[in-house]
């Protein structure tokens, strides 16, 4: 399969997985890293990296131009927020700049030229807002709810396990990584919950019970 798809293994011939069974530890190298550009660096994580598996943590790059890694990026905003009030005055400049030329649609306006300035309008205003404010981007490995103190107990179950990877104290700091992983992600849901309005309770419907239709008790 690697030379039928022309891919590059990227390890280093370091081990990747580490095992312990009945007191007899073992090694081996059965974390592949393939990819179809040249790897331009592959290296494993220090230990306050760690998630508490028997896998080391990897990380690598690939041969990538800036352009095409931006293209990978799904951009699903821009942060109106953080607009200075001169950047919202260039907004508002470059709006008007485009939008002077326009005829403007009257009662007697077909439904074609409807969906046309609406289509304008999407495009205009993507091109001022990608001048002016900063775009909210987000990857495949975005998570909402990462916080400090995840961040924290996941150095913890690094540092335990370098010290001894099958010990109590690394299994209960792996155990407290996890609990404050799932209380995190009920509070991200709970504060989503509380500031629905609308038909927007419905969407929450079928996230919660995607099975059962529509239906939610009372």
């Amino acid at each position: 399969m690697i030379d039928e798809n022309g891919l590059e293994i990227g390890n280093d011939g370091r081990p990747t997985h580490h095992r312990t069974r009945e007191d007899q530890e073992g090694e081996s190298v059965i974390d592949l890293t393939l990819a179809n550009r040249p790897i331009v660096r592959w290296t494993k994580l220090a230990d306050d990296h760690a998630t508490g598996s028997d896998h080391e943590v990897i990380e690598w790059k690939v041969g990538v131009d800036r352009q095409e890694e931006a293209d990978h990026e799904r951009v699903v905003g821009w942060n109106l927020a953080a607009m200075m009030e001169e950047d919202v005055e260039v907004a508002e400049k470059l709006w008007m700049e485009l939008a002077k030329e326009r005829i403007q649609l009257d009662a007697e306006c077909t439904e074609d030229e409807v969906e046309q300035e609406a289509a304008w309008c999407h495009e205009a205003m993507s091109s001022v807002l990608d001048a002016t404010a900063k775009k909210i981007r987000i990857c495949a490995m975005s998570k909402w709810w990462w916080n400090a103190d995840i961040e924290e107990r996941r150095g913890m179950v690094g540092r335990e396990r370098s010290r001894r990877r099958h010990s109590e104290q690394a299994a209960r700091a792996k155990s407290e990584l996890q609990k404050s992983i799932q209380q995190s992600k009920r509070r991200m849901w709970g504060d989503y919950l509380q500031n629905l309005r609308g038909a927007k309770v419905w969407r929450a419907a079928r996230y919660a019970n995607p099975r059962e239709g529509m239906t939610v008790g009372a």
